[in-house]
């Protein structure tokens, strides 16, 4: 019995206490849900550690501690503890990425000894939406690409994450974990394009966390000669209504604050700001 404030790594049989936390905040927490929806907590099939908190014996909060190190519903209690444990397991992490307030506990608990990053991004709003715009058609030529589409795909994802996150997503171990990601995501029928008369990608996105509560819209990208034609918002509209019909009642996705033709491209679409998150990037 835990009667007093603690940490610990959940196991297999926590499952459904961690759920519970989990869909406190189904959206803020989809993408982290729809790992554990998938995988459960066996570390080796989530893909990382799942840390629980406990008040008065009871589970609280937690932080997903894998490839990114995310806090959910964390307090500030919770999120002292959380940096201890990161602080003395040394870094593992490519990212630090979550809710703005407790991730930026987060990270200045931990920017002594994990710092310097090479990008922290403060204020990445979290929008969401739950029905179609009334004034936007849907892009007709938005579609799921198939499993024997993979090569027309990949380059425009390779080329989406470069421009994002600042690194090709082919360094390391030559690209073999994102073109895993990218072929799961495709074989669930959950990556969608545009291909212009030569079968070249002109616009891609993905619905790269799905619970039965909310999904989560990811890696949105025209390709750069499109830009500036007015071809995002159909196209984002068709993608809307796939996860509409498809994958689960609401739609959320998060934005760089400086990505301004985004922002108003989804707000064109229907999505309104609920929230924000923080990235930190090593």
């Amino acid at each position: 019995m835990l009667t007093q404030t603690t940490t610990r790594v959940l196991e297999p049989s926590d499952l459904d206490a961690a759920l519970a936390v989990l869909d406190r905040e189904p959206v803020m927490n989809a993408f982290v849900s729809s790992r554990v929806h998938v995988a459960g907590l066996d570390p080796w099939r989530l893909g990382g550690e799942m840390w629980g908190w406990y008040e008065d014996g009871m589970l609280t909060s937690l932080c997903y501690a894998g490839a990114n190190l995310v806090p959910i519903c964390a307090n500030p209690r919770a999120v002292r503890a959380f940096a201890d444990r990161a602080r003395r397991a040394g870094r593992r992490c490519s990212s630090i990425v979550g809710p703005a307030e407790p991730t930026a506990q987060l990270w200045r608990l931990l920017e002594p000894g994990w710092g310097p990053a090479r990008e922290v991004r403060a204020h990445q709003p979290l929008m969401v939406t739950d029905r179609m715009p009334v004034d936007i058609a849907p892009d007709p030529y938005v579609r799921r690409i198939r499993k024997d589409e993979m090569e027309t795909i990949m380059p425009a994802c390779v080329a989406m994450f470069t421009e994002e996150v600042g690194v090709s997503p082919l360094a390391g171990d030559g690209g073999l974990l994102y073109q895993a990601r990218v072929a799961e995501l495709v074989g669930s029928g959950r990556s969608f394009a545009r291909l212009d008369d030569n079968g070249k990608v002109v616009f891609k996105a993905e619905i790269g966390a799905a619970t039965p509560q909310a999904c989560q819209i990811q890696g949105v990208w025209v390709a750069p000669e499109y830009r500036g034609q007015g071809l995002a918002a159909p196209a984002m509209a068709a993608v809307l209504r796939y996860a509409l019909a498809d994958v689960a009642p609401v739609v959320s996705l998060y934005v760089n604050d400086f990505n301004t033709p985004a922002r108003r491209t989804y707000l064109r679409v229907g999505f309104q700001e609920i929230g924000a998150f923080m990235s930190v990037l090593f």
